[in-house]
Parts: C-alpha cells; sequence; structure tokens
C-alpha cells in the first residue's frame, strides 16, 4: 500500500497519519520506521471515533429454540461505548441468527470464554443463552447449534446467579444484510524484506487480501456512506469502499485488527 490513495481506500484517517508524522519527527539523515507505529497511531484514533457495528465472517447459523417464531426485537444499543453524542442504532434480533463459526465449540477448556455445549454467553447487547445441541451433515460438520435464552436478560445477570463466560457478536440470519468484506494485512510477512540475502518477493504475506463473500452484517451497515470508519466488533476496523460500496451492494475493506498480532510472531521467530 505505497499510495495516499491505497491508504485512504485503506480507511486510514487523516488525523491518525498526522499522528503518526507527529510520534516520528523529522530527520536529515536515512532511517526505517516500524509500520507498527503507523499502525498503533490508526488504532487510536478509530478506537475513539469509530461506530461500532457486528459483522459475522465466517457464519454459523444459531437457532434459538424457545423463541417465538416471527418475532422481532428490535434492541436500541450505543452507536459508540463511550461517545454518547454518536447516537444510537437498532438492532434486529429473531430466532435465527449467525455467529462465527470460531464462537462455538462441542467441548473446550476453561480458557475458552465463547459458546461450549450446556454452557452460557451472552449475546452482544442481547440474551444470555445456553447451548442445547448440534446439527451435522453427513461428514460431521456443524450446520446449526441450537439453544434457549435466559428470560429477562437483555441488560441484565441471570436471576439465578450462573453468569455467561463471555460475549459474542452475531447478526439477524433473517433481518442481517450479506456483503462482501476485503479483510487485508500486512503485504510482507518481514519487517525489512528488501534487505536480507533473498528476493523480497519470498517476503510477500499470502494472506495480505482475503476476500469474504458473503459476511453478514447487521442492517445499519447497508445505511453506511462511503468512506464511513467502522469497528466490527471482535474483528477489527474497517472502511466502506469508496469506489464499490452500495447500500445494494454493501462492500467493506479490512483497515488493521483490534491489536498488533505481528509483534508476537517476531517474537516467536527469535525463539
Amino acid at each position: 500500500m505505497p499510495t495516499v490513495s491505497g491508504m485512504r481506500r485503506r480507511g486510514y484517517t487523516p488525523a491518525a497519519i498526522r499522528k503518526f508524522c507527529d510520534m516520528i519527527g523529522t530527520t536529515r539523515g536515512e532511517g526505517v520506521v516500524d509500520v507498527a507505529m503507523l499502525e498503533f497511531a490508526i488504532r487510536e484514533d478509530l478506537n475513539e471515533n469509530a461506530p461500532r457495528a457486528m459483522c459475522v465472517l465466517d457464519p454459523l447459523k444459531l437457532v434459538l429454540t424457545d423463541y417465538p417464531q416471527g418475532r422481532l426485537e428490535e434492541l436500541t444499543v450505543p452507536a459508540h461505548p463511550s461517545r454518547e453524542e454518536l447516537g444510537k442504532r437498532t438492532v434486529p434480533f429473531t430466532r435465527e441468527l449467525y455467529i462465527d463459526r470460531d464462537d462455538f465449540r462441542e467441548a473446550a477448556n476453561k480458557k475458552y470464554k465463547r459458546l461450549v455445549l450446556g454452557k452460557r454467553v451472552r449475546l452482544r447487547n442481547a440474551y444470555v443463552i445456553e447451548a442445547d445441541e448440534v446439527v451435522k451433515d453427513a461428514q460431521g460438520k456443524i450446520l446449526e447449534v441450537h439453544a434457549h435464552t435466559i428470560p429477562d436478560t437483555v441488560g441484565s445477570d441471570p436471576e439465578d446467579g450462573i453468569k455467561p463466560k463471555g460475549v459474542i457478536h452475531w447478526v439477524s440470519a433473517t433481518e442481517g444484510v450479506q456483503a462482501t468484506v476485503r479483510v487485508y494485512d500486512r503485504l510482507f510477512n518481514h519487517e525489512s524484506p528488501d534487505r536480507g540475502d533473498k528476493d523480497f518477493m519470498e517476503y510477500i504475506n499470502p494472506e495480505s487480501r482475503v476476500v469474504v463473500e458473503p459476511a453478514w452484517i447487521e442492517p445499519s451497515l447497508a445505511r453506511a456512506a462511503p468512506e464511513q470508519n467502522f469497528q466490527f466488533e471482535r474483528e477489527g476496523y474497517f472502511v466502506a469502499d469508496r469506489y464499490d460500496y452500495s447500500a445494494e451492494k454493501p462492500v467493506f475493506n479490512k483497515t488493521i485488527g483490534l491489536r498488533d498480532t505481528w509483534n508476537n510472531l517476531k517474537d516467536t521467530r527469535k525463539q
């Protein structure tokens, strides 16, 4: 992503770039600045200013067996957890939802804080649920998770005192909207690809661009403006593509993840 135009299309904000320039200062000598500093500036700006929304990139159907067929609840939730001036948004809640496939396991140890058979989890801004059973195809792949809601838990803990282990995001399977999401990552998997004894092309990250289609987004995201930034909860920061986005065919580009995972990879390589 060598151009300002490319940065803009990825959702890098002017404020973040100015902050990065202030951080590194100026010098007459040649030097190399870790790209993590630019990424830090971007996260700082978007964490403060990007509205929140929900998007499921790897959908697994969740059926709430005790929730009435045809019932639709409109849940009003804040657009940002600490910026009241950004307003609120409405999220539809229905019997059938999509959750991320990584957010469910049939069995797991205590470190796993998401949905497990026989255990509870909270759906973001909605009910606490408990998983009961799974539906699989002939090859053993999980097609659906069946669960039940814990009554009166929107905004409250269960009356029986058994609290959920974690919180997961979701999108209504009937009211949600399909979208294309381009998941970008660093172009190179080496901090200085042109300074080693190998061809820099050997350091290209094969997962630097992964297109997810379809992903499922909450309906409010189908009313976004091109170049509008969001935090997709638990996924990262994304921007509505300045050229390809439309209400009929929403397209989002990943700007940056919620945290820096590359430093961990560098530490692993040194061991």
